[in-house]
């Protein structure tokens, strides 16, 4: 099997590790990458939005699935490309990548499929922001209506700040707060059938103890000891499955990765957000866990054989991952600053059980890895438990320098019961 993998982060890099691994796989391709993933499969340039381009390069490859990584190709349209020149493709379709695309339209699928959430306002003016923030009070929850890379949310207790957020944003939605741990679910789809992966939890705010502004995340660990029995089932059977059973009924068949964002709250799980497409950095350590060769799975979604496929398998033990970031990130990132300590091919960094993803990185004219982006790395480190594989991630992280970087020194702390 010939895999092409649209994207250039860390999540893709993911991708691209897992598909390396499954024995079914003999190419993997990623366009346009990064200098990590150029490491494990064969780089391409490509705008990763340009339908017509990407699909041009998926024939010329000749592959036979190509999956996409980022929402924003997917909101614009490349799967539907791809599938219409028959090239499998993992990825929804630009009408049902509007559940992430548009929170307005996330909102009111899950009010037609009775999927639990929070309520809700769709806002435009001044005056529509305000009422919605005296009805539910503060904290304020305010979030762009479109793509934002994972940094279009505010949440405050600044009547203030959240009126001028909804400014800045111009079409908002504005809900109430959803109090509880949050949890992300990914459930791989082929349009009917719906299929589970292994919880996992991340970190959003930029600075230790949940301080700071939000990012597109900071770390990521999996499995989640805490977690309540059953919660997964009840996931798909309150949440996965009515939404993608609404979506078919629009007529907007739902194929590829179905991302729910949940808050663990008194009354049950509830609906933060949904995306359409894996998880940043969730997917670097759920894909980490996964014992199921990925590029079967993947393309049983792309070719409505899901059904079919055999239970998934996981590994035991867990895996934990840390951002590192670049100076002034999330607000606006500084790049250029070389990246020492990195082993070759990336990893082990810190010994038996850690391993580094790229996620915002490139090479300077003179061929020194440097930063190019906000989330510059990941570390992942595992272990037989939490705790074990945390410790790897850090004692890795330790080993790496990079100019100005940060990074959440408390990822999976509460969970590893250090």
């Amino acid at each position: 099997m010939r895999v092409l993998v649209i994207g250039s982060g860390g999540r893709e890099h993911a991708l691209c590790r897992a598909l390396r691994l499954d024995p079914a796989v003999t190419e993997v391709h990623c366009a346009p990458g990064n200098p990590g993933m150029a490491e494990i499969a064969e780089q391409h340039q490509v705008v990763a939005t340009d339908g017509a381009a990407v699909t041009e390069l998926a024939g010329r490859l000749d592959v036979d699935l190509v999956v996409i990584g980022p929402e924003a190709p997917l909101v614009a349209g490349v799967a539907d490309a791809v599938r219409a020149a028959g090239i499998p493709c993992f990825g929804p379709a630009r009408e049902a990548a509007a559940i992430e695309g548009s929170k307005a339209f996330a909102k009111d699928v899950m009010l037609a499929a009775g999927v639990p959430t929070a309520r809700a306002f769709t806002c435009v003016t001044d005056e529509e922001a305000a009422a919605a923030l005296d009805e539910f009070g503060p904290p304020y929850v305010v979030k762009d209506d479109g793509l934002a890379a994972g940094k279009g949310v505010v949440v405050t207790d600044s009547r203030d700040e959240a009126l001028a957020h909804a400014r800045a944003c111009g079409r908002v939605v504005i809900e109430e707060y959803l109090d509880g741990p949050e949890v992300s679910l990914f459930a791989l789809c082929d349009g009917a059938t719906a299929v589970p992966l292994q919880p996992a939890q991340d970190f959003k705010r930029a600075h230790d103890g949940d301080k700071g502004p939000n990012t597109g995340g900071m770390g990521a660990y999996t499995p989640l000891p805490w977690a309540p029995d059953g919660l997964t089932d009840q996931v798909m059977a309150e949440i996965v499955l009515p939404t993608v059973a609404e979506l078919a009924g629009r007529g907007m068949p739902y194929t590829g990765v179905l991302y729910a964002g949940l808050a663990l709250t008194e009354a049950g799980p509830r609906v933060i957000e949904f995306n359409a497409r894996f998880g940043d950095p969730e997917t670097q350590v759920v894909l980490d866990r996964l014992e199921t060769p990925l590029g079967g799975l993947l393309l049983a979604c792309a070719t409505g054989d899901l059904a079919a496929h055999e239970p998934l398998r996981w590994r035991g033990g867990a895996a934990v991952t840390v951002v590192l970031a670049a100076e002034n990130y999330p607000a606006d990132p500084v790049k250029g600053d070389e990246i020492t300590g990195l082993p070759p091919g990336g990893g082990p960094a810190g010994g038996a059980g850690t391993y580094v993803l790229h996620a915002g990185t490139s090479r300077d004219e003179s061929g020194r890895l440097v930063s190019n982006g906000g989330r510059v790395l990941n570390v992942i480190g595992t272990g037989t438990d939490v705790a074990e594989a945390r410790a790897h991630a850090y004692k890795a992280l330790e080993q790496i320098s990079m100019r100005g970087s940060h990074h959440r020194s408390d990822i999976a702390l509460h969970a590893s019961g250090v």
